[in-house]
Protein backbone atom coordinates (compact mmCIF):
# COMPACT_ATOMS: atom_id res chain seq x y z
CA UNK A 1 0.00 0.00 0.00
CA UNK A 2 3.17 2.45 0.15
CA UNK A 3 3.30 3.36 -3.15
CA UNK A 4 -0.35 3.36 -3.70
CA UNK A 5 -0.75 5.33 -0.94
CA UNK A 6 1.89 7.78 -1.79
CA UNK A 7 0.72 7.81 -5.58
CA UNK A 8 -2.27 8.88 -4.45
CA UNK A 9 -0.77 12.07 -2.35
CA UNK A 10 -0.90 10.00 1.10
CA UNK A 11 2.37 10.29 3.36
CA UNK A 12 3.66 7.00 4.95
CA UNK A 13 6.36 6.83 8.28
CA UNK A 14 9.80 7.10 7.58
CA UNK A 15 12.43 5.71 10.32
CA UNK A 16 14.19 8.66 11.91
CA UNK A 17 17.49 7.05 11.54
CA UNK A 18 17.27 6.93 8.24
CA UNK A 19 16.12 10.24 7.47
CA UNK A 20 18.74 11.76 9.76
CA UNK A 21 21.41 9.70 7.13
CA UNK A 22 19.62 10.91 4.51
CA UNK A 23 18.81 14.69 5.78
CA UNK A 24 21.60 15.27 7.97
CA UNK A 25 23.03 18.12 6.26
CA UNK A 26 20.10 20.52 6.70
CA UNK A 27 20.43 19.55 10.70
CA UNK A 28 22.14 22.22 13.01
CA UNK A 29 24.48 21.16 15.30
CA UNK A 30 23.00 18.63 18.21
CA UNK A 31 19.62 18.77 15.92
CA UNK A 32 17.63 15.28 15.63
CA UNK A 33 14.60 14.43 13.76
CA UNK A 34 12.08 12.87 15.81
CA UNK A 35 9.62 11.82 13.21
CA UNK A 36 9.38 11.36 9.21
CA UNK A 37 7.54 11.17 6.95
CA UNK A 38 7.60 10.88 3.05
CA UNK A 39 4.85 11.23 0.05
CA UNK A 40 6.56 9.93 -3.25
CA UNK A 41 9.48 11.67 -3.87
CA UNK A 42 8.59 14.74 -0.95
CA UNK A 43 9.69 14.69 2.51
CA UNK A 44 8.39 16.35 6.08
CA UNK A 45 10.32 16.05 9.00
CA UNK A 46 9.33 16.96 12.59
CA UNK A 47 12.83 18.12 14.57
CA UNK A 48 13.65 19.13 17.82
CA UNK A 49 13.88 22.42 16.39
CA UNK A 50 11.82 22.91 13.51
CA UNK A 51 9.61 21.62 10.63
CA UNK A 52 11.48 20.38 7.61
CA UNK A 53 9.40 20.55 4.13
CA UNK A 54 11.53 18.61 1.69
CA UNK A 55 10.10 19.53 -1.78
CA UNK A 56 12.12 17.53 -4.94
CA UNK A 57 10.58 19.86 -8.30
CA UNK A 58 10.97 18.65 -11.81
CA UNK A 59 10.74 15.53 -13.84
CA UNK A 60 14.21 14.28 -12.39
CA UNK A 61 14.15 16.28 -8.77
CA UNK A 62 17.23 17.29 -9.17
CA UNK A 63 16.10 20.67 -7.52
CA UNK A 64 14.83 20.08 -4.14
CA UNK A 65 13.31 22.88 -2.06
CA UNK A 66 13.93 22.87 1.82
CA UNK A 67 11.49 24.86 3.64
CA UNK A 68 12.00 25.14 7.22
CA UNK A 69 9.49 26.44 9.64
CA UNK A 70 10.28 27.68 12.99
CA UNK A 71 8.18 25.92 15.80
CA UNK A 72 7.51 29.44 17.33
CA UNK A 73 5.99 30.61 13.63
CA UNK A 74 2.98 27.73 14.00
CA UNK A 75 0.20 29.28 15.47
CA UNK A 76 -2.04 26.49 15.09
CA UNK A 77 -2.74 23.00 13.69
CA UNK A 78 -5.72 20.32 13.58
CA UNK A 79 -5.37 16.80 12.52
CA UNK A 80 -8.68 14.84 10.92
CA UNK A 81 -8.73 11.39 11.51
CA UNK A 82 -9.28 8.35 8.97
CA UNK A 83 -12.82 7.60 8.26
CA UNK A 84 -14.62 4.33 7.92
CA UNK A 85 -14.30 4.87 4.31
CA UNK A 86 -11.45 7.59 3.87
CA UNK A 87 -8.32 6.17 3.30
CA UNK A 88 -6.64 9.02 4.59
CA UNK A 89 -6.08 11.25 8.05
CA UNK A 90 -5.16 15.06 7.42
CA UNK A 91 -2.89 17.66 9.11
CA UNK A 92 -3.26 21.53 8.80
CA UNK A 93 -0.79 23.47 9.75
CA UNK A 94 -1.23 27.77 9.96
CA UNK A 95 2.18 29.61 9.68
CA UNK A 96 1.92 33.40 11.19
CA UNK A 97 3.10 34.71 7.71
CA UNK A 98 0.65 33.13 6.06
CA UNK A 99 -3.54 33.10 5.69
CA UNK A 100 -3.88 29.38 3.89
CA UNK A 101 -2.74 26.52 6.08
CA UNK A 102 -0.30 24.05 4.93
CA UNK A 103 -2.14 20.75 4.45
CA UNK A 104 -0.17 17.29 4.16
CA UNK A 105 -2.56 13.87 3.72
CA UNK A 106 -1.35 10.87 5.70
CA UNK A 107 -2.12 7.37 5.07
CA UNK A 108 -4.57 4.89 7.28
CA UNK A 109 -1.30 3.21 8.99
CA UNK A 110 0.24 6.56 9.95
CA UNK A 111 -0.66 7.11 13.50
CA UNK A 112 -1.89 11.12 13.25
CA UNK A 113 -2.45 11.05 17.14
CA UNK A 114 1.70 10.89 17.02
CA UNK A 115 1.53 14.06 14.92
CA UNK A 116 -0.66 15.93 16.60
CA UNK A 117 1.45 15.26 20.06
CA UNK A 118 4.68 16.04 18.51
CA UNK A 119 3.43 19.15 17.30
CA UNK A 120 1.68 19.95 20.80
CA UNK A 121 5.15 19.08 22.54
CA UNK A 122 6.97 21.54 20.13
CA UNK A 123 4.18 24.54 19.60
CA UNK A 124 4.43 27.13 22.10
Amino acid sequence: MGLLSGMMGNASKLDPRAAAQEFGRLLSQGEQIHAAYQLVRDSFLFTDRRLILVDKQGMTGKKVEYHSIPYKAITQFSVETAGHFDLDAELKIWVSSSDAPISKQFGKGVDVYEVQALLAAFVR
